[in-house]
């Protein structure tokens, strides 16, 4: 997909390191958190976590003008585990037939210009051609700005725990139409 500035494509080998910096700055900047191995650990192993499996991808959004990657999307098979995550949410999106949307990521810079919904529905319509899931689901911080909003308009909640008694992590859980 190309449009006069950018290039939404599956990331090659040479991409990693640029896919990798997009997400270790968000985690940074956007999260606060920094890295954190058993909540990020996936983005170190970029090719093992959604190159190198057949039902997993890694996309990046490139700048035409010089290259760069600055922004990022995957999906993987993997269903959200409880814990962490509601017992119930992680029932109703089990692995093997749940695509999970992650790492939906873009530089500050180049945000408002369509990338991450471009970048969503190139995975949406990578999850309908693998013909074995059958939900989508995704979860997001609120405290990133703009994060909650952006999801709401293509996902419907299944669960926002900051309504739980104590507020559970005040992660949102999604599900995302299938194409």
């Amino acid at each position: 997909m190309r449009d006069s500035h950018y290039t939404i494509r599956t990331a090659t080998t040479a991409d990693l390191d640029g896919a990798r910096a997009v997400m270790l700055d968000t985690v940074y900047r956007d999260f606060g958190t920094g890295y954190v191995p058993r909540w990020h650990g996936d983005i170190i192993d970029l090719g093992g976590a959604y190159v190198t499996p057949a039902r997993h991808t890694l996309l990046v959004a490139v700048d035409g003008g010089d290259g760069e990657v600055v922004a990022t999307g995957a999906l993987d098979s993997r269903g959200p585990a409880h814990p962490p995550n509601p017992a119930h949410v992680a029932e109703k999106y089990p692995s093997g037939v749940t695509a999970q949307l992650r790492r939906v990521y873009v530089r500050p810079e180049h945000r408002r210009r369509g990338l991450a919904r471009r970048l969503v529905d190139e995975l949406l319509a990578f999850a309908a051609a693998d013909g074995g899931y059958r939900a989508v689901y995704l979860h997001t911080d609120p405290a990133v700005t703009g994060a909650e909003p952006f999801w709401r308009s293509l996902a419907k909640i299944v669960h926002d725990e900051r309504e739980d008694a104590g507020g559970g992590q005040g992660i949102v859980h999604f599900d995302v139409p299938m194409p």
